[in-house]
């Protein structure tokens, strides 16, 4: 049996559809999530050089723009328990090298940094305040992991009732396995899942319109 017949017959998968103002989210792409030594591996470096185009396709079609990143206080005095499963998350401190932004995701003025300490890009920081500012429906998503950061974020944005999209070229994960789950679980329940150039294709189109 197709495995995909049920979720078929529940009624699950389907299409959100896009709203009228995106903003682009990009999450933990971070040299620490960049290197297998540290929390990479798998599929991230090349979610990442996907990224480039989508982030380059927000900034000429003046999209907003918010990163993510892993960091805590010097002394661990932030950690919480998700720091159990993953000790190391506390070397992430705010000037620590492995905590800074990809060279080829560097941000630039006016586009948001949000500094966090658990998994989802909302939970205990100031990214819901500065999408409502800017009356934001629509959040496309790029980052890592997919099955951890990504998932967790996305779970929490239709929450928000934000329509997500997930760029299925620009997420990635240290293990195909928990990526491929994770994407496909994310598309029948929580987001469109579509194709970099798809999400592109949709900023100029939200663009040309204003």
């Amino acid at each position: 049996m197709d495995e995909t017949e049920i979720y078929q017959r529940q009624g699950l998968g389907n299409r959100l559809g896009f709203g009228e103002r995106p903003a682009l989210l990009i999450i933990d792409f971070v040299n620490s999530f960049n290197d297998p030594e540290w929390f990479g591996g798998g599929n991230i470096d090349a979610a990442i050089q996907s990224t480039v185009g989508l982030l380059a396709a927000a900034r000429e079609n003046n999209i907003p723009v918010a990163f993510t990143r892993i960091i805590y206080a010097e002394d661990g005095s932030n950690a919480g328990v998700f720091t159990e499963k993953a000790p190391r998350l506390k070397e992430l401190t705010l000037n620590h090298p492995m905590s800074q932004i990809v060279p080829e995701l560097t941000p630039i003025d006016g586009e948001l940094i949000v500094d966090k300490t658990d998994a989802s890009a909302f939970q205990g920081t100031a990214l819901q305040a500065w999408l409502t500012y800017r009356r934001i429906d629509t959040l496309i998503t790029a980052g890592a992991t997919t099955s951890g950061c990504v998932r967790a974020s996305v779970v929490d944005a239709i929450a928000f009732n934000y329509r997500p999209m997930v760029a299925r070229d620009c997420v990635g994960d240290r293990a195909i396995g928990p990526h491929d789950a994770n994407l496909f679980d994310i598309g029948q329940k929580y987001a469109d899942v579509l194709s970099s150039n798809e999400l592109i294709a949709y900023m100029n189109e939200v663009k040309s319109a204003a």
